[in-house]
């Protein structure tokens, strides 16, 4: 008699484990958000509400004298001190204070103007243009609307920020080298880039301080939480802040803090 026939093995496939770090099975961890804040709301208002008894009436550091000339302030800073545009700009703003009048003076002249700044070849070309098109596509007037002023020659996204805010009142966040630093140093809104600091502090600062947030960031950025050291004794926050490079034992500041009067120098 002939032996029964073996049965053919079939392999059995063992369901695939999801793909994980680290060699550990289990779920995909989540990435993590770059631009979450490393504090609760509540600390985060306390932060701000420190900003706002410390400089009631915060104001930036560039002359002008309507929404124009500001607007032309803001592109000759780019890579340049607000003190060293104020100091260009005081007879160019003489003679010049609408884009009909800078359209007038010229290339040349404006660029004999701004010849202190940085750049100033390429500025001056930027001044005229942004000009003719005000005159061209505004009737004269400064657009009020982010995604009109980032067509204008020479201006971008911060440079719009910066327009709408100041000339305008509009609760916008301009991310310049200062508050991209303390966004990421102190881990209010981290993230690698302007845009990613901007949308982070948007969605932490309360409503009640957006509408000067932008200036007491930078202000704080420039004379207390400086680029090369940050000046811990003399921050209101210290108590708060979380950064790994804050000086140790830092006490709480008295409540309410008195109103400072900036006198430093700018820090380039």
């Amino acid at each position: 008699m002939a032996p029964p026939k073996s049965k053919k093995s079939v392999a059995v496939k063992k369901p695939q484990q999801p793909a994980s770090s680290g060699g550990r099975t289990g779920a995909r961890r989540p990435r993590k958000n770059a631009s979450r804040s490393l504090y609760s709301a509540a600390k985060v208002h306390e932060i701000f509400r420190r900003f706002s008894v410390q400089r009631p009436e915060p104001k930036g550091e560039l002359d002008y004298v309507n929404a124009f000339t500001l607007l032309v302030a803001v592109v000759l800073s780019a890579q340049a001190t607000d003190a060293g545009v104020n100091k260009a700009t005081k007879a160019l703003f003489e003679a010049a204070d609408t884009p009909q009048k800078m359209f007038a003076l010229g290339e040349a002249k404006v660029g004999d103007a701004i010849r202190t700044i940085g750049l100033w070849r390429n500025k001056a070309k930027n001044v005229i243009a942004l000009s003719k098109a005000l005159i061209d596509d505004y009737g004269g007037e400064v657009p009020r609307e982010r995604d009109e002023l980032v067509k204008l020659p020479g201006v971008g996204r911060k440079t719009a920020n910066v327009v709408l805010n100041v000339a305008f009142g509009q609760p916008t966040m301009a991310v310049d080298t200062h508050i991209f630093r303390i966004g990421n140093r102190i881990g209010l809104a981290p993230g690698k880039t302007p845009e990613q600091v901007e949308e982070g502090l948007l969605k932490v600062i309360p409503a009640e301080y957006m509408r000067h947030a932008h200036h007491w960031l930078i202000l704080h950025g420039r004379y207390v939480c400086k680029a090369r050291k940050p000046d811990c004794p003399a921050c209101v926050i210290a108590d708060i802040c979380k950064s790994a490079e804050k000086t140790t034992d830092i006490p709480a500041p008295l409540v309410p803090i008195a109103p400072l009067k900036d006198t430093a120098a700018e820090e380039v």
